[in-house]
């Protein structure tokens, strides 16, 4: 039943893709985010979903008069540029083959990256996008909290085998990323049902990220909390939330949940976080001794016995900046680190320019969270081999075309609205409606 049902919701969406390429983008990112077809058990799990939804959106883009320019912007050229240098990197890499097979996934996901940045283009189009990533992450977040309950949270949660987010880790990861547009969705809907089930998502993927037993995930989502906590205009009523309901989340966790996030602190007796360590340090020797790094997927022990300290223990980079440094070297490593500089900027200047305007706090709002998202990334995935995890690159999607539609509003402005002086915008802030993007 749910092989037929998946399929009937992918070949139904056909001519709709055809006609408007926006919803082409956003039925690949629930494929490719979620992958619904790993949840049937027979047919659906074997067709090639994701190949049939690229291949209608590009055609819908082809025939249909819709714009069909990349927006060039810091994030979307940094993105072009570090595509290109992992181009300039395969040909030279250590394994070919594997390698060969790597850059294949690599330069798809990248492709319709930047055919979602082409097609999401307006308000409607962003907040849809953000819907789509919160059902296609969400959905596990409530699989995975209630399973943590009906356990007692002496079972490790995990995701859909075959994916980004198949391991445990890398599953808290993605829901801790994903916790912050579930709020923004929240703060901004009227209805108190959608308000209700999107407060109860946020508990049970929070409780599923803990289930996973990531120590990686509990590191990024205390400093996802906290900055939360910093841009709320509450923060004596959200300390106080997030004080009541941590305790409560923690103290529901097993005994052997609380031993293995304390070797957090004991990482130097911990055998998991010594292959780490290792495998950061055989990165860093490799893109030292090649310029271009060893390309894509170099875990391997031919390599470990030219470059690790110990050549025994072979492990994964488990790190997004030394998987770019040792599969790209120093120059892709810098690539990578620029983009998501560009990222927090492009979040920041929609801030800055939309604070005061009540017409534009949905944009407000979303810039704000994504921030938070942003850093749950950059510090869960410092644990993490999650380089190439598409979500990030439909968030920066989702920034691009937001500033966009936000400079766009700005300039439609009469001139005696636009914020010529930063007295006028204060003034504004103080007169506009509270808004209701902004944490409590």
């Amino acid at each position: 039943m749910r092989d037929i049902l998946i399929t009937i919701i992918i070949l139904g969406s056909l001519p709709f893709i055809l006609k408007t390429p926006a919803i082409g983008g956003l039925m690949w990112i629930w494929v490719s985010v979620m992958n619904p077809h790993t949840q049937g058990w027979g047919f659906a799990t074997h067709l090639p979903f994701a190949f049939i939804i690229a291949i209608t959106t590009m055609l819908s883009l082809l025939f249909t008069r819709t714009p069909k320019s990349l927006p060039l912007t810091p994030i979307s050229v940094l993105l072009l540029l570090f595509t290109a240098w992992m181009n300039v990197t395969a040909p030279f890499a250590l394994l070919p083959s594997t390698s060969w097979e790597q850059w294949n996934k690599v330069m798809k996901i990248m492709l319709m990256s930047f055919v979602v940045m082409m097609v999401i283009r307006t308000r409607r189009d962003i907040v849809r996008m953000v819907w789509v990533l919160v059902g296609s992450i969400g959905y596990y977040g409530v699989k995975g909290g209630i399973f943590t309950i009906r356990s007692g949270g002496t079972e490790r949660v995990w995701g859909p085998e075959e994916t980004f987010i198949g391991d445990n880790n890398s599953l808290a990861l993605a829901l801790i990323i994903t916790i912050p547009l579930m709020y923004y969705l929240q703060q901004n809907t009227d209805r108190r049902w959608v308000r209700l089930g999107l407060a109860g998502a946020m508990l049970l993927s929070a409780l599923a990220a803990l289930g996973s037993y990531s120590r990686g995930g509990l590191l990024a989502i205390a400093a996802m909390g906290l900055f939360m906590w910093l841009k709320s205009g509450r923060k004596l009523m959200l300390g106080a939330l997030l004080c009541a309901i941590a305790p409560l989340l923690l103290t529901f966790m097993p005994e052997r949940w609380s031993e293995r996030m304390d070797t957090i602190n004991t990482y130097q007796d911990d055998v998991s976080a010594l292959g780490r360590l290792n495998a950061w340090r055989m990165a860093y020797n490799l893109a030292r001794d090649r310029f271009l790094g060893g390309g894509f997927d170099v875990s391997d022990a031919s390599i470990f016995a030219r470059y690790a300290p110990n050549p025994m223990d072979v492990h994964a980079a488990h790190s997004i900046y030394f998987q770019a440094l040792g599969e790209h070297g120093f120059v892709g490593l810098i690539i990578y680190l620029a983009l998501g500089v560009a990222t927090w900027h492009t979040a920041a200047v929609i801030i800055r320019r939309t604070r005061g305007h009540a017409d534009l706090r949905w944009a407000h709002g979303l810039a704000t969270m994504s921030q938070a998202s942003v850093i749950g990334f950059a510090v869960g995935g410092a644990f993490l081999s999650l380089l190439y995890f598409d979500m990030p690159y439909y968030l920066m999607a989702a920034l691009i075309a937001t500033r966009i539609v936000v400079e766009q509003q700005l300039q439609a402005a009469p001139p005696g609205l636009r914020p010529h002086a930063r007295a006028r915008g204060i003034h504004a802030a103080k007169a506009a409606k509270p808004d209701v993007a902004e944490l409590p």
